[in-house]
């Protein structure tokens, strides 16, 4: 019995609650875009305009994400990344970690019971429906592109609604829990004065 817990221990982090986004019927003009934006493969970097900006920046999330990755290299990538990715998909840097804090609590490795995957719990289907089977959503880099790019896609359907794209993000459309808890997140824990680009 003891061993059934400890296995089960192990593998519950790993486990993510996200909803499950659903496979809508997508303009061809509106998936050549999302396909671009997903294809292209540039180097993540620091985009602000001020060095100093991005300094402050990194120093300040890096801080709240310590207790979460211990490992400041890992902290920092993730950051650049989430910084690179949200600003290329015109995303508020900080709603990207809110979300990221929801939708899987900063594990890469992540897996919701719907099948979503990595950070930004993004479901598979999306790699078929943009002709790239062999992405891996556990990428780090691939898995924010994805998110980002996905997210920014739903935004754009609901004419700017945060409410409704994260109801859209999540698979959960009409309900209130997963875009207040967004939300919160990002305009709490993850809010921040300073620049972000």
């Amino acid at each position: 019995m003891r061993r059934a817990a400890a296995l089960l221990s192990l593998l519950l982090p790993s486990l993510a609650f996200a909803g499950a986004q659903r496979n809508e019927p997508i303009d061809p003009a509106v998936l050549a875009t999302l396909s671009a934006r997903i294809a292209d493969q540039s180097p993540p970097y620091f985009n602000f305009k001020n060095p100093e900006d991005a300094h402050k920046w990194v120093y300040e999330m890096s801080d709240r994400l310590r207790k979460r990755i211990p490992d400041r290299k890992q902290r920092v990538e993730l950051l650049k990344t989430v910084q690179y990715e949200a600003t290329r998909a015109s995303l508020d840097p900080q709603l990207v970690l809110g979300l990221i804090e929801v939708e899987s609590g900063f594990r890469k490795y992540a897996t919701s019971l719907a099948g979503a995957r990595g950070y930004m719990q993004v479901m598979p289907f999306w790699t078929a429906l943009l002709k790239r089977p062999r992405d891996n959503l556990y990428s780090l880099r691939l898995n924010l592109r994805y998110g980002c790019a996905i997210l920014r896609y739903y935004l754009d359907l609901e004419n700017g609604d945060y409410y409704r794209a994260l109801g859209r993000y999540n698979g959960s459309l009409g309900q209130a829990e997963y875009p207040s808890a967004v939300r919160a997140a990002w305009q709490g824990r993850w809010r921040y004065a300073g620049a972000t680009s």
